[in-house]
């Protein structure tokens, strides 16, 4: 087992009908002014960003708007909210929507309470040093980014999708209505559940060690993904399924299911980064494209986390080889994931990018991550371009 520390001071306010409170609990951390962060007009649609500008008015707390987040949210936006705070010297950001309009609105805060440019946090050029608060109506269960300390931007100059990771920006508080999620489109929420997956796998892939518990919880909570990720395909109004899945894509990025371990891959999300930077494919979707590849391409390097994986997620029975597990654990999961249709593979992601294109995301990657990345396996850019050539 390894040293760690766990830091998750987010307050959880879960079940129906709970954003109904969200005027309370922002006047609970102190807000003055208030800005409302969303995506496009589903919040307004549904009745939502009334019911929020209702219980706000019910506890006099003046408030502005901005929408217009977009998947893969970009830097362009975040400049516009820094300029519409500090114009309306607002003191909180109340993020409604999934963890795009989340990162968005960390970034904001980021850029109005720092004296450089926002855009150096994501360069690794500065450090934070604070955030304006922040708080969360989540409307996808898919990120995590409401319990998180990450927050991913793209800059349109150069498509460049770049993370950052401070405690300085993990949320005051998140409301979780899981019938918030149920006029999701069936492909948006299974990109969530396979982002979810991903967070805990980025974490379980490790040579450096283990902590039982650590392991049952990941082990448990990809288990319970899988299973009700097959009752939302077949019934998305299931509130218990729902529930199920918020929780554990908070849970899966909090930091709990990698204590210990010595984790912390993250191989294939930094690889997907580039991938929709370029591409603007849907975050969830581009992960599962690359996961594949990038297994076989690393778990001889860490063979005994992927028989275990395989026996403990899937249930492979224990007999054959090592490497026989192995791989049917990988199988495995890359039947889930054409069993609730994403991809497996750039082609089936509907993206054909040319030699000079795998080139080019190969490099952005290395640059992004200093010159390598992984914990399962080290990759060096050669082998990024090998992964990327490889799931074509």
């Amino acid at each position: 087992m390894n040293n760690f520390t766990f830091y998750a001071p987010t307050k959880v306010v879960f079940g129906k009908n709970s954003e109904c409170n969200v005027g309370m609990l922002c006047k609970d951390f102190g807000a003055s002014k208030i800005l409302i962060h969303f995506g496009g007009g589903s919040v307004e649609k549904s009745g939502l960003l009334n019911r929020i500008k209702k219980s706000l008015d019910g506890v006099c707390i003046p408030y502005v708007q901005l929408g217009g987040v977009v998947p893969n949210p970009r830097l362009s936006l975040v400049r516009e909210g820094m300029a519409l705070c500090k114009k309306e010297n607002v003191d909180f950001i109340l993020a409604v929507g999934g963890g795009s309009v989340i990162d968005s609105a960390k970034a904001i805060g980021y850029g109005v309470t720092n004296d450089f440019d926002v855009w150096d946090i994501f360069e690794k050029k500065n450090s934070p040093k604070n955030c304006l608060p922040i708080g969360v109506v989540l409307t996808l269960a898919a990120s995590g980014s409401e319990m998180s300390n990450s927050a991913v931007i793209t800059n349109e100059d150069g498509w460049k999708k770049r993370g950052s990771n401070s405690d300085f920006c993990r949320p005051k508080f998140a409301i979780m209505n899981p019938e918030l999620t149920m006029t999701l489109p069936k492909f948006q929420t299974m990109c969530g559940s396979t982002d979810i997956l991903m967070h805990t796998m980025e974490r379980y892939f490790t040579s450096n060690g283990n902590m039982q518990l650590t392991d049952g919880i990941a082990e448990s909570l990809m288990r319970t993904v899988i299973s009700n990720t097959r009752i939302l395909l077949k019934n998305p109004n299931d509130y218990d399924a729902r529930a199920e899945i918020m929780w554990a894509g908070s849970l899966s990025h909090n930091d709990l299911t990698g204590l210990g371990n010595g984790g912390n891959d993250f191989a294939t999300h930094r690889l997907e980064h580039e991938l929709s930077g370029m591409f603007d494919v849907a975050h969830g979707a581009g992960l599962s494209a690359l996961w594949g590849t990038w297994a076989r391409y690393v778990y001889k390097d860490c063979l005994a986390r992927f028989k275990k994986f395989a026996i403990e997620v899937w249930g492979v029975k224990n007999s054959g080889t090592d490497e026989e597990i192995a791989l049917k654990g990988i199988e495995a999961t890359e039947d889930f994931y054409r069993e609730i249709n994403m991809p497996t593979n750039l082609r089936e992601l509907g993206v054909k990018p040319t030699d000079e294109q795998i080139t080019e995301l190969a490099k952005k990657c290395a640059i992004a991550t200093g010159g390598k990345v992984g914990n399962a396996k080290v990759l060096y850019e050669e082998d990024m371009r090998n992964i990327y050539e490889a799931a074509r």
